[in-house]
């Protein structure tokens, strides 16, 4: 909500000397987000003054049209000459009366005004548009051409009030009634401890029975509908200044006058109002519940297909507008215009005003229904005033008359359904209670009356909630009212006396020590959006029988093309790697933790949990049974180069090894050495992907995938070359892991070094030969590692050579030789049995 300092004084009688800094300083403190203050004008200097074209030369040879006009300005020049002006814009005539900037002038951005030659002519000045003085669009697509009753030279600064401060407010959901000046202003008195003028306290007279006829069939869709209707306005009229640039100020563009007059009293009251071409409307105003596939071309020429759900307004030919929305084509109040034989303005000269209350459930469902989110609608679903409707559509009637010539009818329409106000019983003492500062009961009687509350009552007070108020409901709302007034600010800090607790849970302790190690590889966490969409699971490659395809799909998504939640961690870590990788960072190693969702098709509807109590321990389960497993993984994406080349030699790119290697250092953060062999899983290259198995009751459990990804999938998202990528699960480790990771000792004895070669078939895999070397060799092998493959002639065909390095140490003694030896024979013989090996001579 925009709010114009020069137009909030209006309303509250602030102190001469209040500038817009210190007003944004009183509403923060009172709970209103402030966002910036906006001075308009800021560096404007004159001369600028209103100006009559008296003649207009076109000048020809250039590549778009020029003309040459001299402008009387008045003795603003000093000469009472008039001034001669190149100007481009074709909006204007001899006689209209413009905006006109003469030399020595500034203009908003610091633009100096000096006489030059341009076009072959001097030009002394310049004739303004509304953009280049800060004013924003005024609908005219050129320079401003004023009304004929302003005088040559009056300041233009003045009259077109160019110097003002703009407060910008970032209205919450439950403070609807702040998207009006009347709500700022109240807010803005209170605060200042000033009185409000009210604008909507208004002689309204009362509803009869010859007004234009409405018929409402959903009193819970419209629980209030006024009709007002003025006649004889003259289509000529226009929207004065004054009216067109708070507006402006407000962020709205003028349109027509009545257009005008509606946008206005919303921004005065609160209350969205709609205005009808009498002449277009065929028999009685209907509130009603949409039939399904009825259609409606609204204002903003686009044909929507209804909803059973929506509500509209209509006629006896069907809907004529989206309730609370946005209204029909069919009614639009039409732009004056000459008629080409009579020359005569032609336009609306009749409306029926519209001021209703709708139910703000329904409002918001249409307005993301059909994706049409509108002033009135951003209004009504957070809540508008009923008990202002009357007042706003008197306050049209009132200013259409007064600026159309119009002539308001007798008749007035008010439908009403019947309601009470809301009521709420609370202890005097309970902002007390939940402040901790003693306000005592004049302080919170007085604060509830400033809100616009009737208050009665000693120890238990009886509340009655203001019409413009729904948001509050319950004592701890009106708590909130009298802690906010008395400041934020004073209440006291009380670091509370936390309860001793048992740590982080082992779960957690992982999932830190998972982040921390991968940090120190020198990947980099990136933190991406738990959502994707079907078309991210086809460029990865996955299969349709793919569990990864089975999602929970989302029913209010912040896009609709990722409306489910991810199922692995890849997609957003891919993306966040292209991006960054688009953006000049070639040399990329990023990781991720979190959770990812996997359905497993028995989950139950989840019930709707109390909230007038703690709810029970089977509904809390109830609860947990709804939710799909939530497994917590790790993974990580690489690509360019894994280390730099500089003076220190040669660098070399990021390879499936590395992400291979990433996996073992997660799984060594809960106390598991992974068990590597060859796989075949989307998205990775069937050649270059790895199975990460993990040792869980004596059997081996695939506990992720690492390797790099298929040429299919880099080229189909758009990725580097050569892409890695890794991706394991958190829990299933913890499981394998047996709790803490127990601290490794340290043996003071040397170490025993034994290297052994070993032939296999190609088809062997490395991690068999492994297990069977650690096997035999027993309690003496401290570490074991795979240093060469080698492959060719001199080994055989359809063969490969693994030569490992085996590590032995004792805990109590040095080894001899001959205990080394016997270690290293036999695991050699534990391999050649097992895999059928053979010693490499």
């Amino acid at each position: 909500m925009r709010v114009p300092l020069s137009w909030l004084r209006e309303y509250v009688d602030l102190p001469a000397g209040e500038t817009g800094r210190d007003v944004q300083a009183k509403l923060i403190a009172s709970g209103l987000e402030v966002e910036t203050v906006e001075q308009l004008g800021a560096g404007i200097e004159g001369p600028l003054v209103v100006g009559q074209v008296l003649t207009i030369e076109e000048l020809e040879g250039f590549k778009k049209p020029i003309r040459f006009c001299t402008v009387d300005v008045g003795q603003a020049n000093g000469t009472g000459e008039p001034q001669e002006i190149v100007c481009g814009a074709r909006n204007f005539a001899v006689g209209d009366k413009v905006v006109v900037v003469l030399p020595g002038a500034t203009l908003p951005g610091g633009f100096k005004i000096s006489a030059r030659k341009t076009y072959g002519k001097v030009s002394h000045g310049m004739i303004c548009s509304g953009d280049e003085l800060g004013m924003g669009d005024d609908g005219s697509g050129g320079i401003i051409v004023l009304p004929p009753e302003y005088e040559v030279g009056t300041d233009a600064i003045e009259l077109l009030e160019l110097v003002d401060e703009v407060l910008d407010i970032a209205v919450t959901p439950d403070r609807g009634y702040c998207l009006s000046m009347r709500g700022v202003a109240r807010e803005t008195g209170t605060a200042y401890g000033l009185p409000l003028r009210d604008p909507a306290l208004l002689d309204v007279p009362p509803p009869n029975s010859y007004g234009y006829p409405v018929k409402v069939t959903d009193p819970i869709g419209c629980d209030r509908f006024t009709a007002r209707t003025v006649v004889g306005l003259q289509p000529e009229a226009r929207s004065p200044i004054w009216l067109q640039r708070r507006l402006q100020k407000a962020g709205m563009r003028p349109i027509s006058l009545a257009v005008d007059v509606t946008n206005y009293v919303m921004l005065e009251l609160g209350q969205p109002l709609h205005a009808y071409d009498r002449s277009l409307i065929e028999g009685t105003i209907g509130v009603r519940r949409a039939e399904p596939g009825e259609e409606i071309v609204t204002l903003d020429g686009t044909k929507r297909v209804l909803d059973a759900e929506d509500l509209v307004i209509t006629d006896n030919r069907g809907p004529i507008g989206l309730a609370g929305v946005m209204g029909g084509a069919n009614t639009e109040i039409a732009d004056h215009a000459p008629d080409p034989e009579t020359g005569a303005v032609r336009g609306t000269t009749e409306v029926v005003i519209e001021a209703a209350h709708f139910n703000p459930l329904a409002i918001a469902r249409t307005a993301r229904r059909h994706k049409l989110s509108s002033e009135a609608s951003r209004r009504f679903e957070r809540g508008v005033d009923p008990e202002a409707a009357s007042a706003a559509a008197q306050r049209t009637v009132d200013l259409l008359v007064l600026l159309a010539g119009g002539t308001a009818e007798a008749g007035v329409t008010e439908i009403v359904a019947p309601s009470a106000p809301r009521t709420i019983t609370i202890p005097a003492d309970h902002p007390d209670k939940v402040a901790g500062v003693a306000y005592g009961r004049e302080t919170v009687v007085r604060r509830l009356q400033q809100v616009g509350c009737d208050v009665y009552g000693q120890d238990e007070l009886v509340v009655t909630v203001p019409s413009w108020r729904p948001d509050l409901t319950d004592p701890n709302d009106l708590a909130e009212e009298v802690i906010r007034l008395e400041g934020y600010e004073n209440l006291p800090s009380t670091l509370p006396t936390p309860p001793a607790g048992t740590g982080l849970t082992e779960r957690q302790r992982l999932h830190r020590r998972a982040g921390r190690a991968l940090a120190g590889a020198g990947y980099v966490e990136a933190l991406n959006y738990p959502f994707i969409g079907e078309a991210v699971l086809d460029q990865l490659g996955i299969e349709a029988d793919d569990p990864r395809r089975r999602t929970v799909k989302l029913v209010n998504p912040l896009s609709d093309e990722e409306p489910s939640l991810r199922t692995t961690l890849l997609p957003g870590l891919l993306s966040a790697l292209r991006r960054n990788d688009g953006r000049g960072s070639h040399d990329l190693a990023l990781f991720e933790t979190g959770l990812v969702f996997r359905p497993t098709g028995d989950e139950k509807p989840a019930a709707r949990l109390p909230v007038d109590r703690r709810p029970t321990d089977a509904e809390i389960a109830a609860l947990n049974a709804a939710l799909p497993h939530q497994p917590r993984r790790a993974a990580v994406v690489l690509a360019g180069a894994r280390e730099q080349a500089g003076w220190w030699g040669k660098g070399r790119p990021a390879t499936w090894a590395d992400a291979v290697e990433a996996g073992r250092l997660v799984a060594r953060e809960a106390g598991v050495e992974l068990v590597v062999r060859q796989d075949q899983h989307a998205p990775w290259h069937p050649g270059r992907c790895a199975a990460l198995l993990a040792v869980v009751d004596g059997e081996e459990v695939l506990v992720g995938n690492a390797g790099e990804l298929h040429p299919r999938v880099i080229k189909a998202l758009g990725l580097p070359e050569r892409t890695c990528a890794m991706e394991i699960d958190l829990d299933r480790l913890e499981q394998a892991g047996g709790g803490t990771v127990a601290a490794p000792r340290i043996s003071t004895f040397p170490v025993a070094t034994q290297d052994v070669a070993l032939i296999v078939d190609s088809s062997v895999p490395a991690a068999d030969v492994e297990a069977a070397l650690r096997s035999g060799a027993g309690e003496l092998l401290e570490d074991l590692r795979l240093f060469d493959v080698f492959t060719g002639e001199q080994i055989g065909e359809g063969k490969k050579s693994l030569a490992y390095a085996l590590r032995f140490r004792a805990a109590d003694r040095t080894l001899t030789a001959d205990e080394a030896s016997a270690a290293r024979d036999a695991a050699v013989a534990a391999a050649v049995e097992r895999t059928g090996a053979s010693l490499r001579a």
